[in-house]
């Protein structure tokens, strides 16, 4: 029956399953943003503490996560090959060993974080309660990753709905305790900092909790958890495969916009401001195409395990047409009101704020000229994904990312002394050979090579 949608078909089914997970993506967006205005509002240095700690956590929570995105692919293609419950069990759990593994790895540098942050050469202060932050915080990596096997396993299982609600939930949980435990309102005691992590802890098991319980009511004939601690060393091999070039794709996006941020850092606290408001729209706008993306992974690999490539192309085609229509919208967006966005972000009484909203109107148009690529680049990944081709998407961006983004982004920016627009001019540059090249190698190489090696 799939083979037979129309491109509306197509369109139909792709948003109706990306909706729910858009949504989820801008509630933890919205969540981000809470702890940011929250904590700015309690004291300077604290926010200052938390964005650092957060990069780290979010560093080696995002790789970590390559893992259980690794999950989703397989999943959607066992329920249409035949391998059936056996082999989504068998992978899901395979996923959380995994990522029980890496949280082991990981965990030490997130609770000792001050005298790494000292050895990196950040103020003292800062790294103190940095420190104090992440000795909390940063044990919610472990429900972190389990949320993210999970979420992967029931996106492929065509339930994404329940991840919004329960991401939901989570933004209200957290938005509470920051308010409680933040400031000590209520009669509770004022942890500033330490009650941030405590709500970030909290966040991730509610979510944990909440989409364990769904799974295991929803689908009794997984059996997630019955004999966890049994091996499966097939499927094992399966996960770390696929998943690990995906954790290293990831480390380089991540890396280059990281890298962005402190060559502005460079130039001064105005211009690092206006990278910061800018960069916050165009992430908000990204999640939109990193909502379809997944969409498309699930979609392409249901078409994958069917072996109907001709369906797989149809969707995809679908998936690059509704990501563009998008992008232009948001292009359009970003060159009529770019003040009116950056001004949400700064006190109108703010005396740097003329200085930010013209540097940052010049960013903004910079984030417009982006956003076809970016999308174009994470759509990719994701069909890529989908039809289980990793490694080579792991070099490109890698090459992309940091060859060309970050190399063009320096010269630009210093030694041609372009400045903020110049760095940023490195960006656009890297997601536009990342896109252009992600999208070739799908529709040119791996599709065609995949539906000739499956030829009768």
């Amino acid at each position: 029956m799939s083979a037979e949608l129309s491109y509306r078909g197509h369109g139909g089914a792709l948003l109706t399953l990306a909706a729910p997970l858009i949504g989820g993506h801008l509630a933890q967006f919205a969540i981000q943003v809470t702890d940011t205005i929250m904590l700015g509002w309690y004291d300077v240095e604290a926010l200052a503490a938390v964005v650092l700690a957060g990069s780290l956590f979010f560093t080696l929570f995002i790789v970590g996560a390559g893992f259980a995105l690794a999950v989703m692919p397989i999943v959607a293609a066992a329920g249409e090959n035949g391998e059936g419950d056996g082999q989504i069990r068998r992978v899901t759990r395979m996923g959380m060993w995994i990522s029980l593994i890496y949280v082991a790895l990981a965990l030490p540098p997130l609770v000792l974080a001050e005298p790494i942050l000292l050895a990196m050469g950040q103020p003292s202060v800062v790294a103190d309660q940095a420190g104090q932050y992440l000795q909390i915080a940063g044990w919610g990596i472990l429900p972190a990753l389990g949320v993210m096997v999970l979420k992967s396993y029931l996106s492929a299982l065509e339930r994404a709905a329940v991840v919004l609600w329960v991401t939901i939930l989570a933004a209200i949980v957290n938005a509470a305790v920051n308010y409680l435990l933040i400031f000590g309102t209520f009669g509770f005691p004022e942890l500033g900092i330490r009650g941030a992590a405590i709500a970030s802890l909290a966040v991730h098991v509610v979510s944990l909790v909440g989409l364990t319980v769904y799974a295991v009511r929803s689908f009794p004939q997984h059996a997630l958890f019955v004999r966890f601690w049994r091996p499966d060393w097939p499927a094992f091999a399966l996960v770390f495969r696929l998943g690990w070039p995906i954790s290293l794709t990831n480390l380089s996006e991540v890396g280059l916009f990281s890298f962005s941020a402190v060559m502005v850092g460079w130039l001064g606290a105005i211009p690092l401001a206006a990278h910061g408001i800018a960069l916050q729209c165009a992430s908000a706008t990204f999640l939109v195409h990193l909502g379809l993306s997944n969409a498309v992974t699930i979609r392409t690999g249901k078409a994958l395990g069917r072996r109907d490539f001709g369906d797989l192309a149809r969707g995809g085609i679908v998936a690059v047409v509704l990501s563009a229509h998008f992008a232009m919208l948001t292009i359009a967006a970003f060159l009529i009101w770019p003040e009116e966005f950056l001004g949400l972000f700064i006190d109108p009484s703010d005396p740097a704020r003329p200085q930010i909203l013209a540097l940052g109107t010049g960013l903004m148009a910079m984030a417009a000229l982006f956003q076809l690529a970016d999308g174009a680049q994470v759509l990719a990944h994701g069909m890529l994904r989908g039809i289980q081709d990793t490694r080579g998407p792991m070099l490109i961006s890698a090459f992309a990312y940091w060859a060309v983004g970050l190399s063009v982004a320096y010269v630009l920016g210093f030694p041609m002394g372009f400045g903020a627009m110049g760095v940023w001019s490195g960006l656009v540059l890297g997601l536009v050979v990342a896109g252009i090249w992600l999208m070739h190698r799908f529709w040119s190489r791996s599709l065609p090579a995949l539906a000739a090696r499956h030829a009768d």
